[in-house]
């Protein structure tokens, strides 16, 4: 695979971000992410899975004892190898890397509940949902991107998936068209377009794309489209917002202004099944609301994965 240098003032602002462990963070960047994937559990169980598996001489490790649906396959694969399998072709399982199952773990779908996934292709958290939700309830999955539809109504369909319905629509006309309608959601999930920082070592070249004016650009859209999100959230209901940036421009930021501008809205613990650095309440000159600290920053060098960032609200009666 192709690597690029990291541009100095990103290198800048992740030295200050993680200090005397910048070192380790870089080493971690040239090691390529670890092939992983997750049951889908509408078609088969973890148990069945990992039996077929084997028997194709893959040697699965389940990292995580209370989410047998995770999976790391520890052969040294051939390029496209995960996805040509019988296994990948009939919806067993879902190519995903860890940290990106993160988010629906903090989120915690159940059945029966009405679910917005807001800006859903190609879909491995959209059926990652249907799978928490044991194919019951509803779901509406929106992209504005007609090409990235087609991606997930593909993979919707190879996963039977039946509860979902997708939608066509930026995110924030969609919001505000649900409103109007007096739709309101148990859960709801912003997994929003970002700069990217956290998967540098899946796609290299994100580092050759990175600029500091596209992060100030995506920080006021994601502002928008989270406080959108908000509107039709039930008093009760709960939502989850991720990135897969370390950016604290498109992270801490957007939860101290969410905090700032919905009283009735309160941040929660999450509770994941890998290291979580508590989110940071100063950045260039900017003080966050002490509550950001519930939020979970995640590291490629803690546990060997892609960078994200969540944080879990929660909509007061």
């Amino acid at each position: 695979m192709r690597t690029y240098e990291p541009k100095p003032l990103f290198l800048e602002r992740m030295k200050k971000l993680l200090g005397k462990e910048f070192q380790e963070y870089l080493e971690i960047l040239k090691k390529p992410v670890q092939n992983s994937i997750r049951c889908n559990t509408l078609k088969i169980s973890p148990e069945e899975l990992l039996k077929r598996l084997r028997s194709k001489n893959w040697s699965v490790n389940q990292p995580f004892k209370d989410c047998p649906e995770v999976m790391i396959i520890e052969n040294d694969l051939a390029p496209g190898e995960l996805g040509r399998s019988l296994e990948h072709l009939l919806g067993y399982y879902y190519v995903q890397e860890i940290a990106s199952m993160l988010p629906v773990l903090a989120l915690k779908p159940g059945p029966e509940e009405f679910v917005l996934d807001i800006a859903a292709a190609p879909g491995s958290k959209t059926t990652q949902i249907a799978a928490e939700m044991k194919g019951s309830g509803s779901i509406i999955a929106n992209d504005s991107s007609l090409k990235r539809l087609k991606i997930l109504a593909s993979n919707l369909e190879r996963c039977g998936v039946s509860n979902t319905i997708i939608t066509k629509k930026d995110g924030i006309a969609l919001c505000r068209r649900l409103k109007e309608q007096s739709f309101q959601f148990d859960k709801i999930l912003v997994d929003a377009p970002c700069s990217g920082e956290g998967t540098i070592r899946s796609s290299p070249i994100t580092a050759l794309m990175w600029n500091p004016k596209t992060i100030k650009i995506l920080s006021r859209l994601q502002k928008a489209l989270l406080a959108s999100a908000i509107e039709i959230l039930k008093p009760g209901g709960e939502i989850v917002y991720s990135t897969c940036t370390h950016a604290p421009e498109e992270n801490e930021d957007v939860v101290d202004f969410i905090l700032e501008k919905f009283p009735d809205i309160k941040i929660e613990s999450i509770k994941l099944p890998i290291k979580c650095r508590s989110g940071i309440t100063e950045w260039d000159g900017n003080n966050y609301n002490q509550e950001v600290k519930k939020s979970c920053r995640i590291y490629p060098q803690d546990s060997d994965t892609e960078g994200f960032f969540i944080a879990k609200m929660k909509r007061i009666k």
